[in-house]
């Protein structure tokens, strides 16, 4: 797991080198003079292309449509299937009933006094 973070860290770094060298190269280009203008040359006239021109196609000849068969338009009635009954389930023997024993007594939790008693409290000697 550390060679993975030196690698991604590595990345890093050397993408920060680059796009410095990017940053100065563009300040560089910024405080160049401007580049003298291109002289106007004139454009060239392009030469029509003829249009060509394309034979017409030979008709088709006409091929006989071939007749389709007529069908049925009812549908025969077919028979319907008849299922065999279904078993009857096992007879499942019965269980006999159980009682439980009762449970015993639950033993009595003591009760936590909700009020706190009071101390009597000696007064203080009086100051002379």
């Amino acid at each position: 797991m550390a060679s993975l973070n030196c690698v991604i860290l590595a990345l890093l770094v050397a993408l920060s080198f680059s796009s410095i060298n990017d940053a100065i190269a563009a300040c560089h280009l910024q405080q160049m003079p401007p580049l003298p203008s291109l002289p106007n040359l004139p454009n060239p006239t392009v030469p029509s292309l003829p249009k060509p021109t394309l034979s017409p196609l030979p008709s088709l000849l006409t091929l006989p449509q071939p007749t389709l068969p007529t069908f049925p338009t009812t549908q025969p009635s077919l028979p319907k299937p008849t299922l065999p009954p279904l078993p009857s389930p096992p007879i499942m023997p019965t269980v006999p009933k159980v009682s439980l024993h009762p449970l015993p007594g639950m033993p009595s939790i003591p009760t936590i006094p909700t009020t706190i008693p009071l101390i009597p409290f000696l007064s203080p000697p009086p100051g002379n």
